[in-house]
Parts: structure tokens; sequence; C-alpha cells
């Protein structure tokens, strides 16, 4: 007789949303983990939105679009607008996506 094979989880491997908000020192912009980054992505879309070429230079967040995808997954109700940004070098960059968090979700 076979026993049922439990479904084993690695460190940091729980539900997306409990990995989202956790609010322990993974926080810290020198932590790229996904769930560090969810973090800080989530924190600052709290506040205000956010543009790509920001989220990577200032929450050193390289992928934001990835993250906002399992912000949304997890729950999070993000809405995506594109516009016409230039980067630190001058260069413009067009349909770059700003991110908004649109309500409170718990």
């Amino acid at each position: 007789m076979s026993r049922p094979q439990t479904q084993r989880r690695l460190p940091g491997e729980g539900s997306l949303r409990d990995r989202t908000h956790n609010t322990s020192a993974q926080h810290r912009s020198t932590d790229t983990s996904a769930a560090a980054q969810r973090l800080r992505l989530l924190a600052h879309l709290r506040h205000e939105a956010i543009d790509t070429i920001t989220a990577r230079r200032d929450l050193n967040i390289m992928m934001p679009a990835a993250r906002v995808k399992e912000l949304r997954e997890g729950g999070h109700n993000i809405q995506t607008m594109r516009v016409d940004r230039y980067d630190d070098q001058g260069r413009k960059h067009s349909r770059v996506a700003v991110y908004s968090l649109i309500g409170v979700t718990s």
C-alpha cells in the first residue's frame, strides 16, 4: 500500500499572498529574490505610481512586469498605462509602463 505523496515546500515558498505580505528584512533593496522585489514594489505602489525605468533604478527590480503579473495573480488590482519617458542618459523610451495600485487590497 503506497502512502500519499506530500508536497514539500522550499523555504520562502508559501502562497504568493503570504510572501507578498511578508514584512521581514527581505524589504531591503539588496535582496534580489522575487518575493523581496514584490514587497518593495507593492510598498511603493501603496504610495504612488511607478514606471519601469524608476522601478529598475530605484527599487532594484530588473523585470517589473513580471513582479506586477505576480502581484495581480495574488489579488492586487494594478493598472498599466503606457507613456513616453526619458532615462537618466536623456534617451527617449516610448510606451514605458506606468503601474498604479487601484483600491485597497487586504
